[in-house]
């Protein structure tokens, strides 16, 4: 099951409003669901002869399914195959689109936008389409997969305090109702002065009594507060990327680093700030603390790093040596914004309860190349852990030259790309359909891969 996942913009009221015009149908809870067309199988859907402008895998194709929906954020597919996809910001005056393919294409036919808040997080659960904004999280109930005009907004968690950054309120909820939702650090590095050269970190830091860190609600209760959840995890600078693996019944988080290593001088150069610290993928327990905003990951040296704010140099591991290590580590900056473990059998048997991730790409890099604007597949074991490299999955979503090519992990994701806005398209978004299929969005115009396997298994 696809966890919740929420970015969030500065809209904060809950709105009830509902979407455009649908025929009622029953309850989920009592009909069981009856695929749309989009479910009819592969054979019968044509791929677009360009994939779509992608590059892939071999053996995989891609069709854009829906497109200029807007600012895609995150994205989530019910069993009846209907995708609703988050914008960030509001389209028509609405904030969710619901897509429906109902002549069996592969594409989608019908449009539908609801909700007045915008954001980034979505998610599948127990009949109901959940999402967040930047203070709140919610859920529809869904009537034979859908959305009805008359259907009220349902607030689960409500009154969190809107901050002026890392605000989004990605989420994952496990099989049991547990909802995860990421409090993202107001903050870079925890300093007395935000992201001035020379000043010192807070120490403690005040921020990580709120802040920094995975919060456990309960997905099934109505109008909780941020004092009805715990804390359970910390040390977080920003996870918009969270999942449920049902494998390994654990939560999964890929982390924003920090910036800003160059303020400090000395072996924090450029070129080391572009590099470093690692995004890291983490493998989140009930209790773990992964040490911002004291320490850094350096992935090729595979340690945490005392941050210089708090005395360190670059070589230092101090207090660093207790905290929590990631599973696996990527260079800096490239924004892992989704991820997402696949539990279908449309591709291949190695792709089975592995991992891909959404690289959204960064404005920070320089004087290196961008990095990321790709979507990476980790292979993972039995032990919840990967059990090989990452390999780019789909790229040219940036529509420029790129080093490297897909089912690698060599020079991946290096762009000659001069900043953010110069790319055509970004990768933020992640969802599974039930007949298999990978959903992609895009945060810049709002396109929708669909990605499906046409070759022999």
């Amino acid at each position: 099951m696809k966890a919740i996942v929420l970015l969030v913009t500065a809209t904060t009221t809950l709105a009830l409003a509902g979407p455009g015009t649908i025929t009622p149908g029953k309850s989920v809870k009592s009909v069981p669901l009856k695929p749309h067309a989009a479910s009819a199988t592969r054979a019968a859907i044509a791929p677009d002869p360009d994939n779509g402008g992608l590059k892939l895998t071999n053996g995989f194709r891609a069709l854009v399914f829906a497109d200029n929906l807007g600012k895609a954020r995150h994205i989530a597919v019910d069993n009846a195959g209907t995708v609703f996809v988050k914008l960030e910001k509001l389209n028509e005056g609405k904030g969710i689109v619901e897509l429906i393919d109902a002549n069996g294409d592969g594409r989608a036919d019908e449009t539908i936008k609801f909700g007045n808040n915008t954001g980034t997080g979505m998610a599948i659960y127990d009949g109901y389409m959940y999402a967040s904004s930047d203070t709140s999280v919610y859920r529809y109930k869904l009537t034979n997969g859908k959305v009805m005009e008359t259907t009220p907004m349902e607030p689960i968690i409500t009154g969190l305090t809107l901050q002026r950054q890392h605000a989004s309120k990605s989420m994952a909820i496990s099989p049991d109702g547990k909802l995860f939702v990421n409090f993202g650090a107001p903050s870079n590095a925890c300093q007395e002065k935000d992201r001035q050269k020379g000043s010192k970190g807070m120490d403690p830091c005040p921020i990580l009594e709120e802040y920094g860190g995975i919060w456990q609600f309960d997905a099934n209760k109505l109008n909780q507060h941020k004092a009805d959840g715990k804390r359970y995890a910390t040390g977080i600078r920003n996870a918009v990327a969270l999942d449920w693996n049902t494998a390994s019944n654990s939560l999964y988080a890929l982390q924003h680093g920090r910036d800003n290593l160059n303020n400090w001088g000395g072996i924090f150069t450029d070129e080391y700030s572009a590099e470093f610290p690692s995004e890291e993928m983490l493998m989140v327990k009930e209790g773990a603390d992964f040490g911002w905003p004291y320490c850094f990951n350096n992935h090729e040296k595979n340690q945490k790093l005392l941050a210089p704010e708090y005395g360190g140099d670059g070589t230092k591991i101090d207090r660093c040596a207790g905290k929590d290590k990631p599973i696996m580590a990527f260079p800096g900056h490239w924004a892992p914004n989704d991820l997402l473990f696949y539990t279908g059998n449309a591709f291949p048997a190695r792709y089975k309860n592995g991992a891909f991730v959404c690289f959204h790409g960064s404005w920070n890099r320089a004087p290196l190349k961008q990095g990321g604007y790709f979507v990476a597949f980790i292979p993972f074991g039995k032990d919840g852990r990967p059990s090989g490299k990452y390999e780019v999955f789909a790229e040219n979503f940036a529509g420029v030259a790129e080093e490297g090519k897909p089912g690698t992990s060599v020079n991946a994701g290096k762009l000659d790309l001069a900043s953010p806005g110069d790319a055509k398209a970004r990768p933020v978004g992640l969802a599974q359909g039930p007949d298999g299929s990978l959903y992609i969005s895009d945060s810049v115009k709002g396109k929708v891969w669909r990605v499906m396997y046409m070759a022999k298994k």
